[in-house]
């Protein structure tokens, strides 16, 4: 087992990480994959997706970024942006 793997399962044995780490896997990883899909799909990098936008690549790496770490949450409009960025549309659905 790598030493980083060996750290990942230590930290998993504290219930708030834990914790956490199943509210990330069920609620922002979802997200987090089909934003990463679509942009593969449209075969773009973030530079390209950034252009698009009218910001700059480090703005698309923090905005695919904090969906893994919930730090910030982006807004429904960026989110547009980033999703006509791809030539896709944006929608939101209550399941």
């Amino acid at each position: 087992m790598q030493p980083h793997d060996q750290l990942i399962q230590k930290m998993l044995k504290n219930p708030a990480v834990r914790a956490e780490y199943a509210r990330i896997e069920r609620d922002e990883m979802p997200m987090l994959d089909a934003i990463l899909m679509a942009r593969a799909e449209a075969g773009l990098t973030q530079a390209q997706v950034a252009e698009r936008m009218g910001t700059h690549a480090p703005a698309v790496a923090r905005l695919e970024n904090s969906l893994v770490t919930g730090k910030h949450s982006p807004s429904v409009a960026t989110l547009q942006k980033y999703a006509a960025a791809l030539g896709k549309r944006l929608e939101v659905r209550f399941i």
